[in-house]
């Protein structure tokens, strides 16, 4: 088996941001960031464990592949925006969260039209 290494360490990247985050909202966040720091901490981590496994399955299907790169793209880009919005005040960034949220939204319809194109044959290998 192959694993696209560059996407599944950026994804660990991902996670581990994420992981952080979450921590500082638990230990060290004010009750207005905590909630911005949890919700970009949670939706990060989810996408991150997406694109760890569309890095696995990558080499069985490219839209499998462009998912992982949209969920990390779209996670990093959602939990960012809040952190800057609840940490950095730049309220500017909560017209960003958004856009990371279109992003995972295309990362889980990609993922799903690459799985379903995937032959059958393929995931056996698994």
């Amino acid at each position: 088996m192959t694993v696209n290494r560059t996407l599944a360490v950026t994804a660990c990247g991902l996670g581990a941001l994420c992981v952080l985050l979450g921590a500082f909202a638990a230990h060290g966040a004010g009750p207005q960031v905590k909630t911005l720091l949890t919700t970009g901490a949670h939706y990060g981590l989810i996408h991150a464990l997406l694109a760890v496994v569309a890095a696995i399955l990558a080499q069985y299907s490219t839209p499998v592949r462009w998912a992982g790169w949209l969920a990390v793209v779209g996670g990093a880009v959602f939990a960012l925006s809040l952190t800057l919005v609840g940490m950095a005040g730049l309220s500017i960034m909560g017209a960003v969260a958004p856009i990371g949220g279109l992003l995972m939204i295309a990362a889980w319809l990609v993922f799903a039209f690459g799985a379903f194109r995937m032959r059958p044959s393929e995931l056996s290998e698994l």
